[in-house]
């Protein structure tokens, strides 16, 4: 009896084994099945911020960086679970070059090269919710991507650093931000690597700064990475 039981258990193991070895090797990156399974709670992004609607004389100055990071709760939406929504919570910090200068009483804007230094450092809290559709499975955390969103963004802080004619000054807590920019995001890719692109349907700035009723808007592309 006990020989016939042994005999079994050997089977049954060498059954189960070969359904484990039915997905091929190079697939799959999950050792323990999870049918409950979730996707990419975590993101990191970089960027390079474009600003679209920028008035009249307006140039970008060498590379204006975006960088976020936040956390998304992805609930599954059908049975496959390759179709979910999920909202989150994240920063996001600028760092934009361009000739766009502000005085230090903050009362006046206006387009100038001649400075040897000036950046605005901006930091948003942000508040994404995306519709995501992927390839994924219980088996392997390698698939194709297609995820996209909305997102709120609040302002948190602002500092204008300028060097150049007109002195050197920082300028802090500047009225004439938005506090509030809602915008759309898309991003589509295969496993690690991502494309991404957003647009901030708010202006940067509020619309009676600029003598041409410009107000600058962002427009980023760049890179996001997810993990678990």
């Amino acid at each position: 009896m006990k020989i016939y039981l042994l005999v079994f258990l050997l089977f049954s193991a060498f059954g189960f084994s070969q359904i484990q070895d039915s997905i091929p090797a190079i697939e799959r990156t999950v050792a323990v099945d999870d049918p409950k399974y979730r996707e990419d709670q975590f993101y990191f992004g970089i960027t390079h911020s474009i600003l679209a609607n920028s008035p009249s004389g307006f140039k970008p100055n060498s590379f204006s960086t975006g960088i976020s990071f936040g956390f998304l709760r992805d609930f599954p939406v059908n049975k496959r679970r390759n179709i979910a929504i999920a909202p989150g919570v994240g920063i996001v910090f600028y760092n934009l070059r361009n000739n766009l200068n502000v005085s230090q009483d903050k009362q006046q804007f206006f387009i100038n090269s001649d400075y040897k230094r000036n950046v605005q450092n901006l930091t948003y809290l942000e508040i994404p919710i995306e519709f995501r559709w992927r390839t994924s499975t219980m088996y392997s955390h390698k698939f194709w991507r297609i995820y996209t969103g909305v997102k709120y963004s609040y302002l948190l802080h602002d500092n204008a650093k300028y060097e150049g004619p007109f002195g050197k000054y920082n300028v802090k807590s500047n009225p004439a931000y938005n506090k509030s920019i809602i915008g759309a995001y898309v991003t589509a890719g295969f496993n690690t690597w991502n494309v991404y692109a957003y647009y901030g349907f708010n202006p940067i700035f509020k619309k009676d700064k600029f003598p041409d009723n410009k107000s600058l808007n962002f427009f980023n592309v760049g890179l996001m990475f997810y993990m678990l």
